[in-house]
């Protein structure tokens, strides 16, 4: 089943990324924690996200703005090395506690119940008027690369941050998104280094065949949404996505999922 829902949603997200603060990771892990331990499940999405990233900086990366891709990019690849390293820890950390309900037997572990509070901040990040409006002056776009790249390196989350510290920077459409990739490659080569510390050769041995099929889907994706830039609005989809990360995250603070 998951060689079927994974790339699917691999295709959906990726073409969502190029319209919306929610990116590949944040739509992604979640569908690989169903068939996955999250730690795991972070690290292959970030594997497709890194190669997706690729693929989309050869269709826009010609339109990123050096300058701010350092003064953004640079602290974030830094600060995603402590988020993958935190994340390692939290995977370490046994079970807080053990419940049951209705016959089952469901466990909470603090990295369930960090990323299910990241989850849905993010997801009301994105949804809520207040955070819609938010926007932060150029002259923070360091700080903005240190916590965008804490979160994407901890759980993924880096999209809506980011967007909210570039939203100001006088970007095009092409810009902002040709610059947001650059910045999230950036991350995503920082955590990954990290992340293969905790990833046995056995880990993407065995998972290789769903890497490749979900990165597959997602340049596709990635590909659709390039073709749409100048036609697509999603704000009905993205009430929806949005509902459904909630929802999802809060199964998996409870040790539902």
């Amino acid at each position: 089943m998951e060689f079927l829902i994974i790339p699917l949603v691999a295709l959906g997200a990726s073409l969502l990324t190029f319209f919306s603060g929610f990116g590949l990771g944040t739509l992604l892990t979640p569908v690989f924690a169903f068939f996955f331990p999250l730690e795991l499940s972070v690290a292959l999405t970030a594997i497709v996200h890194f190669l997706n990233n690729i693929f989309k900086y050869s269709l826009v990366g010609r339109y990123a703005d050096k300058n701010i891709v350092i003064k953004f990019g640079v602290p974030a690849a830094l600060s995603a090395f402590f988020g993958a390293w935190v994340l390692g820890v939290l995977s370490d950390i046994p079970s807080l506690y053990h419940y049951d309900l209705f016959g089952h037997q469901f466990e909470v572990v603090p990295i369930k119940v960090v990323f299910s509070i990241l989850l849905i901040f993010f997801t009301l990040f994105e949804i809520l008027p207040f955070f819609n409006q938010l926007q932060f002056s150029h002259r923070y776009l360091g700080l903005g690369g240190i916590l965008s790249g804490f979160f994407g390196g901890l759980s993924g989350h880096q999209g809506a941050l980011r967007a909210a510290f570039l939203s100001r920077a006088g970007l095009s459409k092409e810009q902002f998104i040709a610059t947001g990739n650059a910045i999230a490659l950036l991350i995503d080569i920082s955590r990954i280094g990290i992340y293969a510390r905790h990833m046995t050769i056995q880990n993407i041995h065995t998972n290789f065949f769903l890497i490749f099929l979900a990165t597959l889907a997602a340049f596709l994706g990635a590909y659709l949404g390039n073709k749409l830039l100048k036609k697509l609005t999603i704000e009905n989809i993205k009430i929806f996505v949005s509902c459904s990360l909630f929802f999802f995250g809060l199964a998996l603070g409870l040790g539902i999922i």
